[in-house]
């Protein structure tokens, strides 16, 4: 009412437009925010527009979850050497003259995950497409199953080999 916008007796409530308009800017902040953080865009925006959780909002933050658990752990690192090269956290040694961001990858890297998804998509396929007999489709299942699980269980044992993490790490902070 001060500023003018309100005129005397008049309620934000009352403001059916106004409203709209201020949890659209709001829900459209939460997610330029999250972008820039998280990768994807902000969760529950559904409920912050309507005031309403919905289906299709519930999907959507599934989606986001999934995307956010892959970037954070598999294609984030360079984003938090970048925040901590800018905070000042880290510090460049003028000294050291080999790049601490360029780790080479070795070839299990690339060939575990897709020999992984191909095993898996096999024993998916046997299951749906049954052989001649049920011990023959039986016996296709439990060779797929276990070339998938068998490389699962490679990728989980090497789990801190396949994780992006932050290359720009004070060696005291990592103690």
């Amino acid at each position: 009412q001060r500023l003018g916008v309100l005129h005397v007796g008049q309620r934000i409530e009352e403001q059916a437009d106004f409203e709209k308009i201020y949890k659209n800017a709001w829900a459209d902040n939460a997610n330029a925010c999250a972008k820039q953080y998280a990768g994807t865009g902000a969760l529950k925006t559904d409920y912050t527009r309507t005031g309403k959780r919905t289906q299709w909002g519930l999907i959507m933050d599934g989606w986001n979850s999934l995307i956010r658990y892959y970037k954070n752990n598999f294609s984030d690192g360079f984003r938090q050497d970048a925040i901590d090269l800018f905070l000042g956290n880290y510090s460049v040694d003028e000294v050291e003259h080999a790049s601490p961001l360029h780790v080479k990858k070795d070839w299990k890297f690339l060939a575990l995950p897709i020999i992984m998804v191909v095993a898996f998509s096999m024993c998916i396929i046997c299951l749906l497409m049954a052989g001649e007999t049920w011990t023959e489709t039986l016996a296709y299942v439990l060779f797929w199953g276990s070339a998938s699980f068998g490389t699962f269980a490679i990728i989980l044992y090497n789990g801190k080999d396949f994780v992006d993490a932050p290359k720009l790490v004070q060696k005291e902070k990592m103690d």
